[in-house]
């Protein structure tokens, strides 16, 4: 979780049915879809893209403030003291590249990079991918102001697909970022199998700078997704608050509590939202969901990674792995990969 690809996923996704546009009802009968599924599940799941709705992307932000919540601050580290060597190991050959970021978002983290590229006079184009038009339009209207001469073509949709078109755009050498510890939204063999695709759609030669944040001390992983403040509990929660609203259920938020865990043996971070009573949610008048006492809802996963494990899965989905840049307390990596022969 909190990554910003999947955060902006929804967005943009906050009207209730009597305001849907066309478009909005296709995204809203999608979210039903996904909701009924998943709580007809057993166990029981929902699917995190959907934890973001407006107040959820006020409480991502608060999540990111708070002091247990560490990964943000890292990498954010990992980008601002250690800019020149990164852009030097994207520039390679000196070449005239694409960059490529997948969910964007508000493209705080890459914007030193981007700086650092324009100050180099470096030969590149930023392709942002973001499933939300607003942060496409957003981010095609503010960083050519505040980056003046960047090159920005914003294209708005799923990854492969826009990966896909970026191809067709240009035959130039494509870097690829990949950050926020996004890939720890995936299971392991998830992940794997996602960037198997994700080589699937490079050429030999490109290049992806991906974020992965590291195994540590248990205590400061589940405090990350258990702050003191309750921040995490509530952005859980929100959730059900959002089914409420776009979907017309009756969840009663006092009746679940958020529950954490993390394993250090597997590096999975899970949260769970726990019924408090036996109960019955009612949704859009439809469909009827039965809840035991002690029943839970798997809510997400954070995996967390050995540098050995980064290697790994770079090697075994086609790439080479090419250098890696910490944070200093080595919480978190930025790697660089080579797409390899397939």
């Amino acid at each position: 979780m909190r990554s910003k690809s999947t955060k902006q996923e929804d967005m943009d996704s906050t009207l209730t049915h009597t305001q849907l546009n066309p478009e909005s009802g296709i995204k809203t009968d999608s979210f039903y879809n996904d909701v009924i599924k998943g709580l007809q599940s057993s166990p029981k799941r929902l699917n995190s893209k959907y934890f973001y709705d407006a107040n959820g992307d006020k409480l991502f932000q608060e999540l990111m403030g708070c002091e247990e919540y560490y990964p943000t601050n890292c990498e954010l580290e990992i980008f601002s003291e250690r800019t020149n060597e990164i852009t030097n190991a994207l520039i390679a050959s000196g070449d005239a590249f694409d960059l490529i970021e997948l969910g964007a978002g508000d493209a705080m983290k890459s914007t030193y990079l981007l700086k650092d590229l324009l100050d180099k006079k470096a030969d590149f184009t930023y392709l942002p991918i973001d499933i939300s038009d607003n942060v496409i339009s957003y981010l095609n209207i503010t960083l050519p102001v505040t980056l003046p001469g960047l090159k920005i073509t914003g294209l708005n949709g799923e990854y492969f697909d826009m990966l896909q078109k970026a191809a067709s755009i240009s035959s130039r050498r494509k870097v690829v970022l990949f950050l926020g510890s996004n890939i720890g939204n995936m299971a392991v063999p998830e992940a794997i199998e996602f960037c198997r695709e994700l080589r699937n759609n490079l050429s030999e030669g490109d290049m992806v700078l991906i974020g992965m944040d590291l195994k540590k001390d248990p205590k400061v992983v589940l405090a990350a997704y258990n702050d003191k403040g309750g921040i995490t509990k509530r952005f859980n929660l929100n959730l059900l608050e959002r089914i409420n609203r776009e979907l017309q259920a009756d969840f009663d938020l006092t009746k679940f509590d958020h529950y954490p865990t993390y394993d250090p043996e597997t590096g999975a971070c899970k949260s769970y939202l726990i019924s408090l009573e036996d109960q019955k949610v009612n949704i859009s008048g439809k469909e009827t969901i039965t809840f035991m006492k002690d029943e839970y809802i798997y809510m997400e996963i954070s995996q967390k990674f050995t540098i050995m494990q980064t290697d790994q899965i770079a090697i075994n989905t086609g790439f080479v792995p090419l250098t890696q840049f910490f944070d200093g307390k080595k919480w978190f990596v930025d790697a660089v990969w080579i797409a390899g022969t397939i």
